[in-house]
């Protein structure tokens, strides 16, 4: 007689709070359901998360503002930490759509454009297409991996450095630049859980010394994309790294900075109106 769903749920969760899940509950639902009643490949699923694979990695999958996206093993995993700010992105994104008539590149059903720097698979893209649907977004990734994720995603992802990929075209005409850099201080990067030192790669979190390396090249590039007054830079960040940008971004030219805080009041990011 097979085992009780309950029961086997149940011996899931017991893993995963023996292996120092801290939602272990909530992640065993998704195992199940990943498994899809096939009880060997529960076994290897279990097997995997205890271990220290990233769940999203094990599940092949993550809920992200509302939108279920696929997630390739090798890919940053994206964060829920990360989700208010791909939302005020699409709400510039559609308010900007709504005054690009005029605009150069501009043609009729026009919802403005974004670029979505180091884009992984695509989160922040894919987000921003779904809420604007009028939109030109491209993303882009120095990742061969994530590029094809992303691309699975429903994204227009492109494989570079950065700004590279962008079109010469779309100098001036974008509207909204997003990034999630590696911003993690390399002194820090032993302080990070388990999961992300043992499995995620070094290139998606390591940010340099205090984080900025990444941050700071993104400011002196984003100009050259944004429109003149109206485009604006969102970065997450962390810590104390608004503070530290804040002189990059008065010399590219960038206004004042809105400080994006989280729910403790701790600051997740910043939002910069390209000024000169």
């Amino acid at each position: 007689m097979p085992a009780r769903p309950d029961a086997s749920l149940d011996g899931v969760v017991t893993a995963l709070e023996r292996a120092g899940c801290v939602a272990a509950r909530e992640e065993a639902a998704e195992l199940w359901v990943a498994a899809g009643g096939d009880e060997g490949t529960l076994e290897r699923l279990v097997a995997r998360r205890t271990a220290g694979e990233p769940l999203a990695w094990v599940t092949g999958r993550t809920v992200f503002c509302g939108l279920v996206l696929r997630v390739d093993p090798g890919v940053y995993v994206p964060r829920p930490q990360t989700e208010p700010l791909a939302e005020r992105a699409a709400d510039r994104l559609r308010r900007a759509g709504t005054d690009v008539l005029g605009a150069p590149g501009a043609r009729p059903g026009f919802g403005g454009r974004a670029v979505d720097l180091c884009t992984g698979a695509g989160t922040i893209a894919a987000v921003l297409k779904a809420r604007v649907p009028g939109a030109e977004v491209i993303a882009t990734d120095s990742s061969p991996a994530a590029v094809e994720c992303a691309l699975a995603n429903g994204v227009d992802a492109r494989l570079g450095h950065l700004d590279e990929p962008v079109p010469p075209s779309w100098e001036q005409t974008v509207d909204v630049v997003t990034a999630v850099v590696p911003y993690v201080p390399t002194e820090a990067l032993h302080l990070l859980d388990r999961d992300s030192r043992q499995f995620e790669p070094r290139a998606a979190l390591d940010g340099g010394p205090g984080g900025r390396r990444w941050l700071e090249e993104v400011v002196r590039r984003a100009p050259r994309w944004l429109r003149p007054g109206r485009g604006a830079l969102l970065l997450e960040l962390g810590g104390d790294q608004h503070r530290v940008i804040r002189g990059a971004l008065a010399e590219a030219g960038f206004g004042p900075v809105e400080v994006l805080l989280d729910e403790e009041g701790d600051p997740r990011g910043i939002e910069a109106v390209l000024t000169a």
